[in-house]
């Protein structure tokens, strides 16, 4: 195995628990509801290449068979960029078969720094964040394999993310929100517009932090009333405590529209933080 470069360690909670984060009912081990697999899963931190690997195949899987996103072929069947070398990257496995199920990367500050920004600078003007950017980690390239999207991989991923931000002591996330393009069949806008009406009239930051995309989704152009739901993942960001930073982006290459959005540990209600310690 290749060890990663010693630079992208130096804030890791390498010392995260690895035992299983869902415990399944024996009873009910081999039944499943929905096509959704339940079974046991464990937590862990990237420590090699190989495992690195592992988890952008799972995202080329997602983004690219799934979500029909075109990426640069680097490696094939791989979803590779260059911020990539430069994150942690936090694994969900089953633990039956060994499988990545879900990940997450993770820039940091100072490795932000190292490569000159974030993805999120690539999408938006992040220049009303600069007052947080010391305390400020980048989450991105999330995805969870399409046969365990279930609660407990989710509450796996966010209980590591609140464990990391506690022990390097940082206090704000941000990172693009994804919604699908993909609409009745057919590319459309409308779903995102939708989705935006919504969440800026209940979840948008106080205006010292509003950024701008840097090609705007027109919004103005598309049917914004559209009586439909924000993707389960925002909701998730949402009672969370996080805020939509502005107006959604166009991401062509992945089609979808994507949304600002920061979360600061200070907003994350009394009933999921005792969750995140106690997990």
């Amino acid at each position: 195995m290749k060890e990663l470069p010693s630079p992208t360690f130096p804030l890791s909670p390498i010392s995260l628990p690895r035992g299983s984060l869902h415990r399944v009912d024996p009873t009910q081990s081999n039944q499943t509801s929905n096509s959704v697999n339940k079974s046991a899963i464990q937590v862990s931190w990237a420590k090699h290449q190989d495992e690195v690997r592992e988890a952008q195949r799972l995202r080329f899987q997602v983004f690219a068979n799934e979500m029909g996103a075109m990426l640069p072929v680097t490696l094939p069947a791989h979803d590779i960029d260059l911020f990539d070398d430069y994150c942690e990257h936090l694994l969900v496995r089953d633990i039956e078969s060994q499988n990545i199920i879900g990940t997450y990367r993770v820039l940091t500050p100072v490795q932000a720094k190292r490569v000159g920004g974030t993805y999120t600078d690539t999408e938006f003007d992040l220049t009303r964040l600069r007052s947080v950017r010391d305390r400020m980690v980048e989450l991105g390239r999330s995805c969870v394999h399409k046969n365990h999207r279930h609660g407990g991989v989710i509450l796996s991923l966010w209980s590591a993310l609140f464990e990391f931000m506690s022990r390097n002591q940082l206090d704000t996330m941000i990172g693009c929100a994804s919604i699908p393009m993909l609409h009745n069949g057919m590319i459309s806008g409308d779903v995102a517009a939708s989705v935006w009406q919504q969440l800026k009239m209940k979840s948008l930051a106080s205006i010292e932090f509003h950024v701008r995309p840097r090609l705007p989704l027109p919004v103005e152009d598309l049917n914004g009333h559209l009586n439909t739901e924000p993707p389960a993942l925002i909701k998730g960001y949402i009672r969370l405590g996080a805020k939509v930073l502005g107006a959604p982006a166009w991401d062509p290459d992945f089609n979808t529209a994507d949304l600002p959005m920061m979360m600061r540990v200070e907003d994350l209600p009394r009933r999921y933080r005792k969750h995140f310690e106690s997990a």
